[in-house]
């Protein structure tokens, strides 16, 4: 409707500006149904119970579970049963965040709307509007409908939830050609936007679910979550684990069965022992658990995680999109220069704190210098500044701002100087002027666009000095203008005159100028460098224009090419340019998708920021999306995984380096809990495959997978991250978890089956009546190997001496309590019986405890050799 005259919209909407009958209302009603937006398919707490159950890796231990108590081995089952309620609990508990998306975008819909129906002005629920209403829309008002404009008195809508746009939009009725973007539609209100200044009239053209917020809330619904990196990797490693186990259970079933003509009931019993051997029961509790602990990390660094793995996410992310509005700026208008008195002048200080100085050249300046022109920015002003936030145009705040820096407060001057008249800014005249009262005189003051102030100047003031403004000075001035603008500053023009007659505006005298932006926010620029030293690109998108966009990326560091959203619209291959691409300018919601999709097809992590309505999508689609915890709307927070509750982008970088340490945290107890699950395996299979008794009983193994593993692997999920982690590049989306571990799963694996086989296979001879005690030496090498290698875990990458071999004293409590439960179990005969353990005398006990040290030695020279020349860990 934008493209087309207010006469033929209300022609084509079969209404008047008078508005609908009642009777026409209630008929279009039932046509096009409430304006509301529709609710997606909600997520019940009993899905996502059932979502923890999805991994292959819980259906092998349900299935062990099944087997084990219909042989009879009830403790075994109920060990395993109580494992597998513990992972499904834990992940569930920290899930249970219903995806409340369409129910937050209802909230930005009016509860109330002034429409005109009859002729007459009534006060309505805005859900019973309907297309072809008349709305009547003033200060303060939320628009309840998409609409457009009939009638015009210096209406301003904020637009930056929906558009990202930083400034008030000022709006008109004047027609709009084809393909003009949502941001630049001048003569359309939106759905969910704020009125901050004028009023208007203007007709109802779309409702609900077709309004723009509508289209988002049903990207919204339709965009399907990627799974994330982790959860990719810990799927396909649960596959692996899956097929290798009952492919090597099946075997040891048949040659049990054909080889050694052993009963079916007793062969069932070891291959489900051996399944167990091989499943980590422990780890996925010890990763929800880790994710867990680094969910509570994170929030001490201002970072809110909303889904469980998103928190290893960012450690993978090789991009981050930002919106500029209120993310990488603060989204507070600021004096930046000023030109006063034959100089450009800088001002310091960021957003609405009244903290700042005045330089030239590097020199501080006089505020009494200044003063002027402060003055009247802070007079000719229709805002407020209260406790750190503004009411009003945000340009004006600005100006308020500028003038308080310089200790000119606007409270105490209206006090002193009362307005007495005004003269208002229109669109036409692009200018304001207010009459002040002072000392017996009336002053006007007055601000505007540069151009149209210096053509009504006569005079300027330079150092309180009054002097013929000559042609050559008007042209400096807006030369000076003109660089400004360049750098997309917003420039206004100030001027004055003592009245002595009854025409404010002629003759004036040029006070100067005052130019301002949206800057970027003081840390971020730091916070971008850190990101390019990890090996992450920050990229730029924004419904704000090119040029504005631009000079904040300058200013930040980020170099590339600048795309219009209109040049997507031309680009069929995205995913062909969008390496060398910085900036993304004047998008929308779906350039954003095609974006996110572009980056994801070339293999990236991609991780989205964003506060606005018109964010929520692409949050949704990222790899991880990141909202504002302060200036989010509800729709971005809901759509999101993670929350910054500081909107500070630096804190995305802290997060960043949680990811990574919570990843290399899951890799160690990763390679730790697996090594000695591959070595029980090869035992307990090569054992069988060359005729010998089984190594280990089921109780054994379990108490191997829980005690002896599984109070480490937990005391590791705590461990201090590995250093350097963000000197480090993002590891690559298809990188295998268990890359570079190679001395965790091969070689020490091999180590601990030779030496353990060993020890089995001299304890049989020795004590050929009594299997138990040979087991019990099995079982008493494997646990001391792991208890060694939980402290060569403390690193993946570095030597334990260089990180420290008592930094965790979780790890040390685990070890102890570890070791003193089997120590009870060989020397206690009574609680050795509970747990499948006999004795063993203390000569053959240290014997074991010495030898099983090969090795976590092996891991040890294995990492030493290959960091050897690595520069020192901090």
């Amino acid at each position: 409707m934008y493209s087309k005259t207010t006469e033929q919209v209300l022609r084509e909407l079969n209404t008047t500006d008078k508005g609908l009958s009642q009777q026409e209302a209630e008929n279009r009603l039932k046509e096009y149904g409430l304006n509301e937006i529709k609710e997606g398919k909600k997520i019940s707490a009993f899905e996502i119970f059932i979502g923890q159950f999805k991994s292959i890796v819980i259906w092998i231990l349900i299935f062990a579970t099944v087997v084990s108590a219909f042989l009879g081995e009830w403790i075994d089952a109920i060990v395993i049963l109580i494992i597998i309620i513990l992972i499904a609990v834990l992940g569930f508990f920290e899930e249970y965040r219903a995806e409340k998306s369409i129910e937050a975008l209802k909230k930005l819909t009016s509860l109330r709307a002034n429409v005109v129906r009859d002729g007459q002005k009534k006060d309505i629920d805005s859900k019973l509007l309907v297309p072809g209403d008349i709305i009547i829309l003033e200060t303060g008002n939320k628009v309840p409908a998409d609409a457009r404009l009939i009638e015009v008195f210096n209406l301003q809508t904020h637009e930056a939830a929906l558009t990202g746009e930083s400034q008030p939009v000022k709006k008109n009725t004047e027609v709009l050609p084809e393909k003009t973007p949502i941001a630049d539609m001048k003569n359309t209100v939106f759905s969910g936007t704020i009125v901050v200044s004028g009023r208007a009239k203007a007709v109802v053209v779309q409702t609900a679910m077709k309004t723009e917020i509508g289209k988002i809330a049903k990207m919204i619904e339709d965009v399907e979550p990627e799974l994330t990196p982790l959860q990719k990797r810990m799927d396909g490693l649960g596959k692996l684990l899956g097929k290798a186990t009952i492919g090597i259970a099946v075997i040891v079933f048949v040659v049990g069965m054909l080889v050694h003509k052993a009963s079916w009931n007793v062969m069932l019993l070891t291959s489900v022992s051996l399944a167990v051997a091989a499943i980590p029961e422990g780890l996925p509790a010890v990763v929800t658990i880790s994710l867990a602990i680094g969910t509570q990390r994170m929030l001490k660094r201002n970072a809110l995680v909303r889904r469980l793995p998103s928190v290893e996410t960012l450690g993978s992310t090789t991009v981050i999109c930002s919106d500029k509005t209120g993310t990488l700026t603060a989204n507070q208008m600021t004096v930046v220069k000023i030109f006063a008195n034959g100089k450009i002048i800088d001002v310091s200080g960021i957003g609405y704190e009244t903290k700042g100085q005045f330089t030239w050249k590097n020199k501080p300046v006089k505020s009494d210098d200044l003063e002027l022109l402060l003055t009247i920015g802070a007079l000719n002003n229709n805002a407020d500044l209260k406790e750190g936030s503004i009411f009003g145009d945000p340009t004006e705040g600005a100006l308020i701002v500028s003038a308080a820096k310089a200790g000119i407060i606007k409270e105490d001057l209206e006090i002193e100087m009362p307005r007495v008249d005004e003269i208002e800014f229109t669109s036409e005249r692009k200018m304001m002027t207010t009459v002040h009262e002072h000392h017996g005189e009336k002053v006007s003051y007055v601000k505007g666009a540069p151009e149209v102030v210096l053509k009504l100047c006569s005079y300027i003031s330079i150092s309180g000095k009054v002097k013929k403004l000559t042609e050559n000075e008007k042209k400096e001035i807006l030369e000076i203008n003109r660089e400004f603008a360049n750098d997309a500053l917003r420039v206004l023009g100030f001027a004055y005159k003592t009245m002595t007659n009854a025409e404010p505006e002629k003759n004036l005298i040029f006070a100067g100028l005052q130019a301002m932006i949206d800057p970027p926010r003081e840390e971020v620029k730091a916070a971008v460098e850190k990101c390019k030293k990890a090996g992450i690109k920050v990229i730029m998108i924004t419904g704000d224009h090119a040029l504005t966009a631009n000079a904040v990326a300058r200013e930040l560091g980020l170099a590339g090419k600048v795309i219009t959203g209109q040049q997507i619209d031309g680009i069929k291959n995205l995913h062909e340019i969008v390496e060398q691409v910085a900036i993304f300018a004047r998008v929308n919601p779906e350039h954003k998708i095609r974006i996110i999709e572009a980056l994801q097809k070339n293999g990236h992590t991609v991780a989205m920021t964003g506060d606005g309505v018109n964010d929520a999508p692409a949050l949704k689609k990222a790899d991880i999306g990141i909202a504002m915890g302060i200036s989010g709307t509800d729709v971005s927070k809901e759509a999101s995984s993670m929350i910054l509750i500081d909107d500070n982008f630096a804190s995305i970088v802290n997060a960043v380096e949680e990811g990574r340490g919570i990843y290399n945290n899951i890799r160690k107890y990763l390679g730790f809990l697996l090594s000695g699950n591959i070595a029980e395996v090869l035992i307990i299979f090569i054992g069988i495959l060359i005729g010998l008794p089984m190594p280990l009983t089921a109780t054994q193994i379990l108490l191997i997978n829980l005690v002896t593993d599984g109070l480490p692997a937990l005391a590791l999920s705590a461990d201090p991250f590995e250093p350097n982690a963000m000197s480090r590049k993002p590891r690559k989306q298809n990188e295998p978890i268990y890359k570079d571990l190679n001395a965790f799963l091969i070689y020490y694996p091999i180590v601990l089956t030779l030496t353990a086989l060993s020890v089995f296979v001299w304890f049989v001879k020795k004590y050929p009546e009594n299997l138990l005690i040979a087991q019990t030496a099995c079982f008493l090498t494997i646990s001391m190997f792991e208890l060694y290698q939980s402290f060569s875990s403390r690193s993946t990458i570095y030597p334990t001496y260089k990180v420290g071999y008592f930094k965790n004293k979780f790890l040390i409590l685990a070890f102890l309590s570890s070791f003193a439960i089997m120590a009870s179990g060989i020397f206690i005969p009574s609680f050795g019986s509970l747990i499948d353990l006999a004795r063993l005398s203390l000569l053959q006990f240290i014997f074991i405890i010495a030898i099983s040290a090969l090795g976590s030695i092996i891991i040890e020279i294995s990492k030493y050799l290959k960091t050897k020349d690595e520069a020192n860990v901090n």
